[in-house]
C-alpha cells in the first residue's frame, strides 16, 4: 500500500512538473510577443539597407532608404538588367513627386504591419510550445498546431496549419528566427476560393542591427497553392537585406536620396 501511494505521489508530481514546464514555455513565448509589439510601437528609426528580392516574375537588387514619406528605392538591377544612374534617379524622384504613390505604399505598409501584429498575438495560443535547446544566449522552441485553437480569420487558418521552430534571444526577449512548414492542406469554402497545400515552408531571420534595434534580414517563403482573397499567402519569395545604416529620425527625402547615391553598387 505504501509503495502504491509513493508511486501515485511521484506520478502526480511528475504531471505537475510537466504542466508547469509547458506553462513556462507559453509564458516565455508571450514575453517575446509582448516585447516585439512594444518595440514595434516605439520604433521611429529610419534605416538605409541593401536588398535583393527574388520572386518567380521579378528579381530586384536595390538600395532602400526609409523616410517619413515612404521608402525610397534606388533600383540597381531588375531581372538581370542594369539601370543607368539617370533611370535610378528618375524612379526615385517620380516617387518623391507623387503623393498618391506614397499613400499607396503607406497603406500597404500599414496593412502588412497590422497582419504581422495580429499573427504575433496569436503565437502563444495557436500553437503548443516545447523548448528544444539553448545555445549562445538563445532559446529554441518547437511549435505545433494547438487542436483547441479556433482561427479567427482565414489568414490565421493558414498560419495555424504550420509546425516548426522559433528561436528567441534570452537577454532581450527578441525573436531571432521562426521557421515553419505546412503540415496539412487548408481549403477555403471546400477549395472553391482556393487552397494551400501541405509541404510549403517559410523562414524569417532577424538580427540586432544597432542601438537595440532589430530588423528582418532574411525572408524565404515557398508556399504552394492559390488563394483568391489574399494573394500574399500564396507566394514564392526570397528576400535578403544587408548593409544596414541608421539615418536621422527626421531625414528628408532629399537627404535620403543623397545617401542612396553615396552607396557603392553591389
Amino acid at each position: 500500500m505504501h509503495i502504491c501511494v509513493r508511486v501515485l505521489a511521484c506520478a502526480t508530481m511528475l504531471g505537475m512538473c510537466a504542466a508547469a514546464y509547458a506553462e513556462t514555455d507559453q509564458q516565455f513565448v508571450e514575453q517575446a510577443v509582448r516585447t516585439e509589439l512594444a518595440a514595434d510601437a516605439a520604433d521611429h528609426t529610419h534605416w538605409l539597407y541593401y536588398e535583393v528580392d527574388r520572386t518567380p516574375t521579378n528579381t530586384v537588387k536595390q538600395w532602400v532608404a526609409q523616410t517619413s514619406i515612404g521608402d525610397l528605392k534606388r533600383v540597381l538591377q531588375q531581372n538581370g538588367r542594369d539601370l543607368s544612374i539617370d533611370q535610378q534617379r528618375s524612379r526615385i524622384e517620380s516617387f518623391i513627386d507623387n503623393p498618391a504613390t506614397q499613400q499607396k505604399q503607406h497603406k500597404s505598409g500599414q496593412q502588412d504591419d497590422r497582419q504581422a501584429a495580429q499573427m504575433l498575438r496569436l503565437l502563444p495560443q495557436a500553437f503548443l510550445w516545447s523548448r528544444t535547446g539553448e545555445q549562445d544566449g538563445n532559446t529554441t522552441l518547437h511549435f505545433k498546431p494547438n487542436p483547441q485553437f479556433d482561427p479567427p480569420t482565414w489568414a490565421s487558418r493558414v498560419f495555424a496549419a504550420m509546425e516548426g521552430d522559433m528561436t528567441v534571444n534570452d537577454a532581450q526577449h527578441r525573436i531571432v528566427s521562426i521557421k515553419g512548414r505546412m503540415i496539412r492542406d487548408v481549403k477555403f469554402w471546400g477549395g472553391l476560393l482556393g487552397d494551400i497545400r501541405a509541404g510549403g515552408t517559410f523562414e524569417v531571420e532577424r538580427r540586432e542591427i544597432g542601438g537595440g534595434e532589430w530588423q528582418i534580414t532574411d525572408t524565404h517563403v515557398h508556399i504552394q497553392g492559390r488563394a483568391l482573397l489574399f494573394k500574399s499567402i500564396s507566394d514564392q519569395e526570397d528576400d535578403d537585406k544587408t548593409h544596414f545604416k541608421q539615418l536621422a529620425d527626421t531625414v528628408s527625402a532629399t537627404a535620403a536620396e543623397k545617401d542612396l547615391f553615396a552607396q557603392h553598387d553591389e
